[in-house]
């Protein structure tokens, strides 16, 4: 080590010398390195003697050993990390504990959900072959029946989980979102002008799309919706097909695309249970009012709905206002 270390401290001393140049030591030309020896008895490398030529024709050796340098070895590829366990490629439908009762429970909820789509379905068929139009309104009605029931049972069994969130979206585009203006495509056609009918019932499946989208990527209320839900909107529009089969064909187009703004309107719409709570004369008028007239009646309350989200828009607006 000390003789490595004098090998350092001459070779930086000769570096040096050629940095600073003639001008400043006096004979430093060159520094001539030659081949490198191995003593065979003792495995080192004996560095050669430096020999640092001057102008005066006096010279300077520089002598010492160094250990050999262990020879380089590639480094042999390293083999990927195996799991002793499979990948999971699969993700439980069902978080929580996994017993018999709950999946059971499970799949009576999922049940609800399929027999809606299945319900959708069927009302699309009989509405375009058939040409039933009332039939297939009955059907979205009891689309609309197994919907609200999928989601009270969820939450009552205790099994919600993410996937049935996506399956009821799912069967509520098909149900709601297509189903729903094909009927009334099936129920303005030979009315109204097809220019005008398709454009509005295809308003009506991309505002459901556009609806059921932003309800799964949106933070929950409780307490209001974000736009008219889809399911409502069906209800609407299957409830008009089935009471009022003469409305004039300008009056059903404007409520179908009344509808599909609605639902993509950002207003908010107060839930089923915070309309309960409303002053009991105020839920009996509707009552009264289906005995004298339930056609207009009914057509009173859609409309008090949809502008009850404006309404409270404003209300909410004007309440968070710096004063």
């Amino acid at each position: 080590m000390r003789r490595s270390g004098s090998l350092a401290r001459q070779v930086l001393f000769a570096g040096r010398v050629g940095r600073r140049g003639e001008g400043n030591v006096a004979g430093a030309t060159s520094l001539l390195v030659p081949a490198a020896e191995t003593d065979t008895r003792t495995g080192r490398v004996r560095l050669p003697r430096l020999r640092m030529r001057r102008r005066d024709g006096l010279s300077r050796d520089l002598t010492t050993l160094a250990p050999i340098s262990p020879p380089v070895v590639p480094a042999a590829p390293v083999a990927p990390h195996v799991d002793d366990e499979p990948a999971q490629l699969a993700i439980p439908l069902l978080p929580g504990e996994r017993t018999i009762a709950r999946r059971i429970r499970f799949a009576l909820v999922n049940a609800c959900t399929l027999s809606s789509l299945m319900l959708g379905l069927s009302a699309i068929f009989i509405a375009v072959n058939q040409g039933d139009v009332r039939a297939a309104a009955a059907l979205l009605i009891a689309c609309v029946v197994f919907d609200g029931l999928d989601g009270f049972l969820a939450r009552r069994l205790g099994v919600a989980s993410p996937f049935g969130a996506q399956m009821d979206s799912l069967a509520d585009m098909c149900s709601f979102g297509l189903a729903a203006p094909v009927v009334v495509y099936a129920w303005l056609n030979g009315s109204a002008p097809g220019w005008f009918l398709v454009p509005a019932c295809a308003l009506v499946a991309a505002a459901a799309a556009i609806r059921l989208a932003r309800f799964n990527v949106s933070p929950k209320d409780g307490r209001f919706f974000c736009g008219v839900p889809t399911t409502m909107c069906a209800a609407v529009l299957a409830l008009g097909t089935l009471i009022a089969p003469e409305m004039p064909a300008a009056l059903r187009i404007a409520g179908v695309v009344l509808l599909g703004l609605a639902m993509v309107s950002s207003f908010p719409y107060a839930k089923l249970a915070r309309l309960l709570k409303l002053p009991p004369w105020l839920l009996v008028l509707p009552v009264i009012g289906a005995f004298v007239n339930y056609r207009v009646t009914f057509v009173v309350v859609v409309l008090a709905y949809l502008i009850s989200g404006p309404l409270l828009w404003l209300k909410h607006r004007n309440d968070n206002q710096p004063a």
